[in-house]
């Protein structure tokens, strides 16, 4: 800090900035230098930026006589809920689509408008429609905020002015404004009027430093970050009070990522589990929007639940949100019992059904259960009907308060400011009554949302040495070394953005910088001129490509030459953990041997076991299973039991071919009426949403038609009886006991069995042969519970394509049906008695490689096996089959 400018700051001048942090950095070099004279207190510097300082003056003048005839200040919030409503009830306005985006540039446009005097000289450009449609929404404005007696910030500094000519207003007797790389003309106005009142106004800036200079060039963006990342760590570890800037044009646009590279720069174990949180040497000064963080999420998501209906996905992660009261003691619990609603829920749920599915599963979560209850009675009595927004602003943190929000467990720092910044929002919305007439639940929470997502937040970190900032925050701040990254020729100068509601003409000649490109490579070139002289090292840095478009030094900086930087290579837990490996190669494809004769999962261990050793292992052994995502309506599955249940129903009745022969038609539509009632009520409880009112009137339609149409095919049999239908059965095959269910078993007039399992889609008899066969159960039921039966069929229950696909010993057993002998499959076996004892040893050999504990990721049929495979992630088998196409191709 400069002598004479730290003497003015000790004697009381007042100091404005264009920006807040440029003034936390004047405060911090003034207290430094007070600390190193030895001084052990000293005043506080009044140093502030012009926005507050222009703040504080109107609140003087609010305890002075002038108090009643002062205008009262619209928030921001509240300023954009008034352009919104405005723009709303126009005529240009009711064909706008995105009204609070609209608001937003309108109010942009009134902002600029006043800063630099563009008003006056309005009427003299021609406007086009958009100009027309603000110009509206102006006189508007004006007209409803002079009769409210309202104010904005835009029109503040205006205001304050007024005032100062007043003997009453106090004023200070010198102020320096510093850092003002243009003075707005209404910031001069201003300035103009405190020198008229008698305070001395001077302009300062930093003090140009002598810099050692260089510019590089890395690969990429990505590169760039992280070298500049291992830089300031370099700069760092040189000791001292060090100070380092990083300057990042388009810092929105990069800060995730410069944000996880710093990270991983500075504290390599950032990222590990359970590792200690520490304070990051560094702070990007770009907020993100407060909607963002997690603990406003839980509050939106508790909010979306309340109104009329959630997405499930988003309802899952309520469920789960550490931010409910009893999260920490129902955690595991809570995640079983979502697990289990995935099979249930619908993709969108109501907080009621919601209710209902959770009391149909115990769950263990009676705290979840109750506080949802709780809310859903407070819904009732509180969440509907039109009000004003404070009342809604009450009913919302009433409705956080009753699931216990923020939860039970202690808030770190972070948290604990993003919930105060929460009743921040809250507190605004409570606030609008002046500018928002009475509306419904869902507008309060639209319109909360919106401001919690225009909200940039950034939680308060102790002082730390690096500051990343973006190329306007920098201004009028020294560093002991400065990195600028990102000036290449696409990127650096920025381009124009004129407002759309002012006249570009009318911009331009008021000297706007974004009003033109000559305007904006004027400011580039002023930005780019004090980072040069800002800082004992400066670097200039740009990428040469970014995917496959290729960059060059922006002409602000082609001029310097370019040198090579030299930095030390920085070591990552990834470089370590492999530079440091000892491998040993083997190959581990068998688990322990399965020691318990009873295993779960049916006749689904066996078809796992013949599509992939691996799968079967990890579901039946290890319980692996992947989560379902909720389906509207009934899938192909459901869909599938359905027409079983009908079916089996049905046949449970008549027994016989005779009995189908001779019931009436009525009783027969009667019959298959029932059945379908009686189906549609089972999957009704088991998912009670699914299935509701004309859905379910046009489910029973379809499935009497298709249980009929098949029942015609059925007619075209010989004679037989129906002994059995979801017939349960114990199998036991090489050491396996299997807990089986046979949809159907018939005996022919002769006394021939033949074992049925139906299918609502394709099926083929293919499938049941073969070393590693595809649908195994058919083969099961013979081999292990109906050794005499003639024939399997696949009965396939489908629209327009009734049949029975079979294999049979004798051609007369199924319509349409032949011999076993006489079908394409005869090379494989000569016979119906060499198909059985086939299955036989195929079907003991895969029980005893499950007994055994074959475990080899060996899909029958890659990519087909693995397409609908639950447990992908557990064998990583797309990553081994890279790798050997990675080895193959070297």
């Amino acid at each position: 800090m400069r002598d004479d400018f730290a003497q003015r700051v000790a004697a009381g001048c007042v100091v404005v900035t264009p920006n807040r942090r440029l003034a936390a950095h004047l405060k911090q070099q003034y207290d430094a230098r007070e600390a190193a004279s030895g001084a052990l207190a000293w005043p506080t510097a009044d140093i502030l930026p012009f926005s507050a300082f222009v703040e504080r003056t109107y609140e003087d003048a609010l305890y002075s006589g002038e108090a009643a005839a002062l205008p009262i200040i619209l928030t921001p919030v509240q300023e954009q809920a008034l352009w919104e409503t405005i723009i709303r009830e126009s005529e240009p306005g009711r064909s706008l689509l995105a009204i609070p985006e609209t608001a937003a540039l309108a109010r942009e446009a009134w902002q600029l408008a006043h800063v630099w005097r563009l008003l006056p000289s309005l009427g003299k450009f021609p406007l086009n429609e958009d100009g027309k449609a603000f110009r509206q929404w102006a006189q508007r404005y004006e007209s409803i905020t002079r009769r409210e007696r309202q104010t904005d910030a835009a029109r503040l500094p205006d205001v304050t002015a007024s005032l100062l000519a007043r003997a009453e207003i106090r004023k200070p007797q010198s102020m320096v404004h510093y850092g003002f790389d243009l003075v707005m003309p209404q910031q001069a106005a201003l300035f103009a009027a405190l020198a008229t009142a008698g305070c001395e106004v001077t302009g300062v800036g930093p003090e140009p430093r002598a810099a050692e200079r260089m510019r590089t060039a890395c690969a990429d963006s990505t590169e760039e970050i992280r070298r500049a990342a291992s830089w300031a760590r370099t700069r760092l570890e040189g000791g001292g009070a060090t100070r380092i800037g990083i300057v990042v044009p388009e810092l929105a646009k990069h800060r995730e990522t410069i944000r996880r590279i710093f990270s991983a720069v500075m504290e390599p174990v950032y990222a590990l589990p359970d590792s200690r949180r520490v304070t990051l040497p560094f702070n990007i000064s770009l907020g993100e929007p407060l909607v963002s963080y997690p603990l406003v999420n839980a509050a939106f998501l508790v909010l979306e639940l309340a109104g009329r209906e959630i997405d499930f996905e988003r309802a899952s992660r309520l469920l789960r949100s550490p931010f409910l009261a009893g999260a920490d003691s129902e955690l595991a619990r809570r995640a079983r019992l979502d697990a289990r609603l995935r099979k249930r829920a619908e993709p969108t749920v109501t907080l009621e059904r919601l209710l209902a599915l959770i009391a149909r599963e115990d769950t263990g979560c009676p705290l979840l259960a109750q506080r949802f209850a709780v809310l859903a009675d407070f819904r009732k009595g509180r969440l509907f009907g039109v009000h004003a927004p404070s009342a809604w602003a009450r009913a919302i943190s009433e409705a956080l308060a009753v699931v216990g929000f923020p939860g039970e467990r202690g808030l770190d720092s972070t948290e604990f400011q993003t919930l105060a910044r929460w009743h921040e929002i809250v507190a605004d919305l409570a606030a609008l009554d002046r500018v928002v007439p009475r509306a419904g639940y869902a507008e309060a929470i639209s319109r909360l949302r919106r401001m919690a997502a225009d909200a940039l937040f950034q939680p308060e970190t102790p002082d730390v040495p690096i500051d990343i900032l973006g190329e306007l925050e920098a201004a009028g701040m020294q560093f002991d070394h400065l990195w600028v990254m990102n000036l290449s020729d696409e990127t650096w100068p920025r381009g124009a953005r004129p407002n759309p509601f002012l006249p570009i003409e009318l911009q331009r000649a008021a000297g706007m910088p974004q009003g033109s490109a000559a305007g904006m490579l004027e400011l580039a070139r002023r930005l780019t001129n004090g980072w040069l002289s800002c800082a004992g090292e400066v670097v200039l840095s740009h990428p040469q490509r970014e995917d496959d478009r290729k960059f060059k030094p922006s002409p602000l900086i082609a001029a310097m030459p370019e040198r090579p930087l030299t930095l030390p290579e920085r070591v990552t837990y990834r470089n370590v953990v492999h530079d440091s490996r000892r491998i040993e190669r083997g190959e581990d494809r068998s688990a322990p041997l399965f020691h318990d004769a009873a295993v779960e999962g049916g006749t689904a261990v066996i078809r796992d076991q013949a599509a992939c050793p691996f799968r079967a292992l990890a579901c039946h052994r290890f319980g692996a299973d992947s989560l379902e995502t909720p389906h509207a309506g009934l899938d192909a599955a459901e869909r599938g039991t359905l027409a079983h249940r009908v079916l089996a129903q049905v046949w449970a009745q008549l027994k016989t071919r005779s009995a189908l022969e001779v019931i009436a038609e009525s009783d027969l539509k009667t019959l298959l009426a029932q059945a379908a009632e009686d189906a549609v009520a089972r999957i009704r409880r088991e998912r009670p949403t699914v299935l509701s009112g004309r859905f379910a009137a046009i489910e029973k339609r379809r499935l009497a038609r298709l249980a009929s149409e098949w029942l015609e095919l059925e007619k075209k049999r010989g004679a037989f009886t129906v002994l059995a239908t979801e017939d349960k059965r114990r199998i036991e095959i090489g050491g396996l006991a299997l807990n089986a269910r046979l949809d159907r078993v018939d005996e022919t007039g002769d006394g021939q069995r033949i074992v049925i399992d139906y299918k609502t889609g394709k099926a083929s008899p293919g499938a049941m042969l073969g070393t590693r066969p595809d649908e195994p159960q058919l083969p099961l039921y013979v081999v292990g519970a109906e050794p005499g039966a003639a024939a399997v069929a696949f009965a396939q229950v489908r629209a327009g394509e009734m049949r029975f696909s079979a294999l049979a010993r004798d051609d007369d057993l199924l319509p349409d049906s032949r011999a076993f002998g006489q079908t394409r499959y005869a090379s494989q076996h000569g016979s119906w008695q060499d198909v059985v004892a086939a299955w036989r040893a195929d079907l003991t050999r895969i029980a005893e490689a499950f007994i055994a504990g074959d475990a080899d990721v060996d899909p029958k049929q890659y990519p087909n096996t693995c397409r609908f495979c639950g447990v992908k992630p557990f064998c990583r088998i797309y990553e081994r089959l890279e790798k050997l196409l990675e080895e193959d191709a070297e």
